[in-house]
C-alpha cells in the first residue's frame, strides 16, 4: 500500500532500432552449502562460481523534472519472464538519436560480486520514442519500436537479469547516462525453492511517465479506476521520498530495493532455487515441482487465479513461505495488452479479505469494486492484511522455543530493531495448529500503533506456511554491492542480522527436506 505517515485515513491507501536478433550464448567462466542437492546437480551452485562483476550497478542516473523517469536512456521488455530458446523483444528510447548498447547481466552471489556479465548488445542507433496519450482506465501502454530481440540461451540459468542501457557519447566531454530493463528466466525443472518475484507490485506503483499508477487517479488512491500496463518502463522507486531513495531503481522495478538482499542471499549459501514472476503462478504446475514457494518483500497485487494456485500448492505438500508483508492484498486480474499479448495489462478489482475489517474499509472508502471482496488471505497465509497496514518497529520473539529458532540464540522478547515495515500483517484467524511466534507494535507515521503479527501453521501433507508479516526481511539477510536500506516512518532496518539469517536458514532447511 502507498505510503502516507501522518493521517489514518491518507495512510490506509489513499531508436531506431537496429532489429538485432541475436542468440547469445554467455562470456567466459571463471567463488554454500544449504540444498540437499550435491553442488554438481545444483544449477546455482555451478553458476555462482563464475566470474562476476559489480559492473551491474548504474553508475550515471538521472531523472527528469519529475523526478520519477530517465528519458535520457530507458526501455521496457516483451515479457515478464521467459524461458530458454524464446525470443525477447527489448524496447528502448533515448533523447535524442546517439548510439547505446546493453550489458546483460544475470544477479546472483558471485563471489560477493551480485552480478555476471553475460552478453553486450551494440552499438545501436537510439532514437526518441513517444509517449502515449492515456487509454482507458488513464492506461500508458507504449507502442515502441523493437530495438533489439534475443533468444534466450539455454546456459542462462533461472534468475532475474538486467539489461544495463548505457548511452556512447561520440566525444569525451559528453557524459553518458544509464539506467535499467529487467525481465526473470524461468524454467520447468524440479526445484528446492520457487522464488516469486513481486512484479505486479512493481508495476502497481510503477509511475512511469509522471504520477501514473495505481494510486495517482484523483478520486482517490485505492479505487479500481486506472489500469497500468507492463509495455511501458519502470520509472524510480515511486516512494522514493518516504521509503528508499535508490537511484538502483530507475528501470529495475523494486527488485534490488526489496528482493535481490534475499536472492543474494540464498545463492550465497548453495540453495536450489529458481525464479518466476507472478503471472507463471496463474496454474500451479509450476509450483507443484518445488519443495517450497516464496513470496518476497512487496507482494501485494494478486491475480485470483494465483491465489487459487498457491493454495493447490499448500494442499499438495508444498511449503509456503512469506517473507512478505502486505502480501495478497488487492485482487489484480490480468489481460492482454491491446496487441493481444497475454498477462500485460492489470489493474485493482477489489480487495481480498471476504468480511473482514481491512476488506470492508477498503470497499467503504474506494468502492464499488467489480469483484467486491475476494477471499479471506488469511486462510492462506496465516495473518491477514490490517489497519494501519504501514509503519515502522521491531520484530519481538514471543516463541523462542520453536524449532525455527534453533542456534539463533534468542530468547522471548528479544528485538530484531527495525526490521518491521514499511508493511506487514496481523489478526490470525483460527487454523488448527497456528503458533504465533513474533508480534508487536508498528507505529504508523511515528506514533499510531497497529499490532501485527508472525506465524506458522501446519499443512496437510507434513508442510508448513511461515507469514514472517514484513516487507524489511530481506533487509537482514544480505547487503549486495550498492544496496540501500530503506527508511519509513521514522524507522529503518540495520542490514544484515545473524540472528534473522539462522532463522531463515532453520525455516529454508526444514522446507527442502
Amino acid at each position: 500500500m502507498k505510503n502516507k505517515n501522518f493521517t489514518r485515513r491518507d495512510a490506509i491507501k489513499l531508436a531506431t532500432g537496429t532489429g538485432l536478433s541475436l542468440s547469445l550464448g554467455s562470456l567466459e567462466s571463471c567463488g554454500n552449502d544449504a540444498s540437499n542437492k550435491q553442488p554438481s546437480e545444483n544449477p546455482i551452485v555451478i553458476e555462482n562460481k563464475k566470474k562476476g562483476s559489480a559492473d551491474w550497478q548504474l553508475t550515471r542516473v538521472r531523472p527528469d523534472g519529475s523526478l520519477q523517469r530517465t528519458p535520457y536512456i530507458e526501455g521496457y521488455c516483451s515479457r515478464q519472464s521467459i524461458r530458454a530458446g524464446e525470443q525477447l523483444d527489448i524496447m528502448v528510447s533515448t533523447a535524442t538519436p546517439q548510439s547505446y548498447k546493453i550489458d546483460i547481466y544475470r544477479t546472483g552471489y558471485y563471489s560477493g560480486a551480485g552480478g555476471r556479465l553475460l552478453q553486450t548488445i551494440g552499438p545501436l542507433a537510439g532514437k526518441q520514442q513517444p509517449v502515449p496519450s492515456p487509454g482507458n482506465k488513464d492506461i500508458y501502454e507504449c507502442n515502441w519500436d523493437v530495438s533489439a530481440s534475443i533468444i534466450i540461451p539455454d546456459d542462462w540459468v533461472s534468475g532475474v537479469y538486467l539489461g544495463k542501457l548505457m548511452t556512447l557519447p561520440e566525444r569525451e566531454d559528453e557524459p553518458y547516462w544509464e539506467s535499467y530493463i529487467i525481465f526473470i528466466v524461468k524454467d520447468e525443472r524440479p526445484v528446492d525453492i520457487l522464488f516469486q518475484c513481486s512484479d505486479n507490485t512493481w508495476q502497481a506503483y510503477n509511475q512511469w511517465p509522471v504520477k501514473n499508477s495505481l494510486y495517482t487517479n484523483p478520486k482517490g488512491s485505492s479505487g479500481p479506476w486506472d489500469a497500468v500496463s507492463f509495455d511501458r518502463p519502470y520509472g524510480r522507486q515511486s516512494q522514493f521520498m518516504g521509503i528508499v531513495n535508490d537511484p538502483l531503481s530507475f528501470g529495475s522495478g523494486e527488485f534490488i530495493s526489496f528482493e535481490m538482499p534475499f536472492s543474494y542471499f540464498l545463492e550465497q549459501h548453495g540453495y536450489d532455487v529458481s525464479y518466476c514472476s507472478n503471472c507463471d503462478l496463474l496454474t500451479p504446475e509450476r509450483g507443484l515441482k518445488a519443495k517450497s514457494f516464496l513470496s518476497v518483500g512487496h507482494d501485494e497485487y494478486w491475480d485470483i487465479r494465483q491465489f487459487r494456485s498457491v493454495e493447490t500448492l499448500r494442499d499438495g505438500g508444498v511449503n509456503l513461505l512469506f517473507f512478505s508483508g502486505n502480501a495478497i492484498c488487492w485482487i489484480t486480474p490480468f489481460s492482454s495488452s491491446s496487441k493481444g499479448a497475454a498477462n500485460r495489462t492489470i489493474f485493482r478489482a477489489g480487495p481480498y479479505g471476504a468480511g473482514n475489517v481491512f476488506a470492508k474499509e477498503m470497499e467503504k472508502l474506494f468502492g464499488p469494486f467489480p469483484e467486491a471482496r475476494g477471499p479471506d488471505e488469511g486462510m492462506l497465509m496465516g495473518v491477514r492484511n490490517i489497519l494501519p497496514v504501514n509503519g515502522g518497529g521491531d520484530w519481538i520473539i514471543i516463541k523462542p522455543e520453536h524449532w525455527m529458532f534453533e542456534g539463533a540464540g534468542v530468547k522471548k522478547g528479544d528485538r530484531i530493531r527495525g526490521l518491521i515495515g514499511w508493511e506487514y500483517h496481523g489478526n490470525a484467524p483460527a487454523i488448527e495448529g497456528l503458533e504465533v511466534v513474533a508480534e508487536g507494535i508498528a507505529w504508523q507515521g511515528g506514533d499510531n500503533p497497529s499490532k501485527w503479527q508472525s506465524v506458522i501453521y501446519p499443512g496437510p501433507k507434513g508442510n508448513f506456511v511461515f507469514n514472517a508479516s514484513t516487507i524489511f526481511w530481506a533487509q537482514a539477510l544480505s547487503m549486495p554491492p550498492g544496496h540501500t536500506l530503506p527508511w519509513s516512518h521514522y524507522s529503518r532496518p540495520h542490514g544484515p542480522d545473524p540472528r534473522v539469517q539462522r532463522i531463515t536458514h532453520n525455516l529454508l532447511k526444514k522446507a527442502i527436506s
